[in-house]
């Protein structure tokens, strides 16, 4: 049974989540604070982690921080603020999906099963399961990537992208494209999200992220990995 951790300072917004959650076969834990939700991480196996953004003693920010150290789990964010750079900042920090509050508890739901059906998806039928340029090791089967032989931690949205654009050399994907794919919902803050995400990509893949060798902007189209 998969465990998700719900971390939010307002008991009645965690009761409702838990219900939500409860009433679709998941287990639940709860947390009010990030201090309490680092102590659950470090002890206990999780799945998915939901993460409010506005909390005493350690916020949601500084809370992911702490856990995209040690561990890739899935994080969704929640926030009552719903400006773009609020959502940028979110998803720098590691979250894999951001939802504004008030929210509908069926679409967070929804968002939760995608991150999971993620976690363990079918890799394509390709010719490749190991896809190499210059410096660049990406092994989808094994969920593996490394650069100049150092292994590189990937965020599992980030490794998806990878695939992605390493499955099919040589075509431009838009933002759009990428969001609707990866995200599996239809393109809504698109551009700024997949933007954030191929730039972590590129500080963690690429020797010099302004000049990169590995994932190309076609300006005005997309993105795409040549071979």
């Amino acid at each position: 049974m998969n465990i998700v951790l719900v971390v939010d300072d307002e008991a009645e917004i965690r009761d409702v989540i838990h219900i939500y959650l409860r009433n679709e076969g998941f287990q639940v834990l709860e947390a009010e604070d990030g201090v309490q939700a680092l102590e659950i991480v470090n002890s206990t196996s999780i799945q998915l982690i939901i993460l409010d953004v506005m909390m005493p003693n350690l916020d949601g920010i500084k809370t992911c921080m702490k856990i995209r150290e040690t561990s890739m789990v899935p994080i969704i964010m929640l926030s009552a603020k719903g400006e773009d750079i609020d959502k940028i900042t979110g998803l720098t920090t590691g979250a894999d999906d951001y939802l504004t509050k008030p929210f509908n508890p069926l679409e967070l739901i929804a968002r939760v099963k995608a991150q999971l059906r993620r976690q363990h998806f079918t890799p394509r039928e390709t010719d490749r399961s190991v896809f190499t340029l210059h410096d660049l090791v990406f092994d989808k089967h094994k969920h593996f990537v490394s650069v100049s032989g150092k292994e590189v931690s990937l965020t599992p949205r980030e490794f998806s992208i990878l695939e992605l654009l390493t499955d099919y050399p040589g075509q431009v994907f838009s933002a759009d494209k990428i969001y609707e794919t990866i995200w599996d919902e239809p393109s809504g803050y698109s551009e700024n999200t997949v933007m954030v995400h191929i730039r972590n990509l590129r500080d963690k893949i690429e020797e010099n992220p302004r000049e990169p060798r590995y994932i190309k902007t076609v300006w005005g189209v997309g993105y795409k990995i040549d071979k």
